[in-house]
């Protein structure tokens, strides 16, 4: 028996560090908006005959044997025995499994991207096991579970709720976290595709960057309640409704302005969030004309990020690129599921 499945890594346009709780229920009017890539995480699970578990990792391009025996609730769980593979392993412990299992894996991002790919192939591998098991699939409960393991694993506050939903709807989401609930609204559409398509340039920067501490510095901050970042979050909550409220309207001009804004006031909220590398290349291709800004992707501090702009020359953008030791990657926008 073997079960395949894919899904999305996402690049966040607007209201990224408003989808971890409970900024989303202290801030008003929050709405994380992203889009599913075709950039997508694999996961293949076949049966063997071996008492244990064995792991291919692409990303890593390195095997990975575990005997069931030694697949213990403390070693997998609490030490950091395991600690390459420790997500893939407790993700497994949520449906019982330690044997006489295969697991192919790929995140579909460069490692450091800030495109969520682990996030993306935590709820991929989530719903292949239920394929593969039987298991009643559910997407809330799938995202509730796995950003559950990836929080304790991250260990610096909660894990944000926006990355694991474009990996099971694509599309283009509006994504609201209530009281205990998140709401995922569907916004795709051929026009809204082509919009982002022409006039976005996902671009990695070449410099991996740590998951998740920036967001816990901002994280605290706003805790701390330093008024900077309790005021940036709340610019950047307005910036990201009038956003949806943009794209909602069609008002394509304005949307693409206001991703652009919210990068920008995004930067503001902690040094590291942007790099001179990438502040010296965006002040270069500012000098063109028609760039609107860029926004980071994820917690920033490297990876990868998003050139705004009105359509520019794609060879000119690939010439500035390489110029500066970058790599544009591909960016398709994928249809609902």
């Amino acid at each position: 028996m073997q079960v395949t499945n894919q899904g999305s890594v996402r690049v966040d346009l607007v209201g990224g560090t408003l989808d971890i709780e409970p900024i989303n229920l202290i801030i008003k009017n929050v709405v994380t908006l992203n889009v599913a890539t075709g950039l997508k995480a694999t996961v293949t699970l076949s049966k063997i005959a071996f008492d244990g578990i064995e792991i291919h990792s692409k990303d890593y391009n390195k095997t990975y044997k575990y005997e069931a025996k030694d697949l213990t609730e403390d070693r997998v769980v609490y030490s950091k025995e395991y600690a390459e593979m420790s997500f893939v392993l407790q993700i497994l412990r949520l449906f019982n499994i330690n044997s006489g299992l295969k697991l192919e894996l790929s995140s579909g991002a460069p490692a450091g991207s800030g495109l969520g790919g682990s996030s993306a192939m935590g709820v991929t591998l989530y719903r292949a096991l239920c394929n593969f098991t039987g298991h009643n699939y559910d997407r809330h409960n799938a995202v509730l579970k796995v950003k559950a393991v990836e929080s304790r694993i991250l260990n610096q506050g909660m894990a944000g709720y926006q990355d694991y939903f474009p990996a099971l709807t694509g599309g283009v989401l509006a994504v609201k976290g209530v009281e205990g609930e998140i709401k995922v609204e569907q916004l795709y559409s051929d026009e809204l595709k082509h919009i982002l398509e022409t006039h976005l340039t996902l671009i990695s920067s070449g410099q991996s960057r740590a998951s998740g501490i920036n967001n816990w510095e901002v994280y605290k901050g706003f805790f701390d309640k330093k008024p900077e970042v309790v005021e940036g979050l709340t610019r950047i909550a307005q910036i990201s409704h009038a956003t949806y409220l943009a794209l909602k309207e069609r008002k394509w001009d304005q949307m693409l302005e206001n991703i652009a804004q919210e990068g920008l006031e995004r930067e503001k909220l902690f040094p590291g969030i942007t790099t001179e590398k990438i502040r010296q290349f965006t002040a270069e291709l500012k000098n063109e004309g028609n760039v609107l800004g860029l926004k980071m992707c994820g917690a920033g501090g490297g990876g990868c990020f998003i050139l705004v702009h009105k359509g520019l020359d794609p060879n000119l953008i690939e010439t500035k690129v390489r110029a500066h030791g970058m790599e544009i990657l591909p960016f398709k926008v994928e249809s609902p599921l």
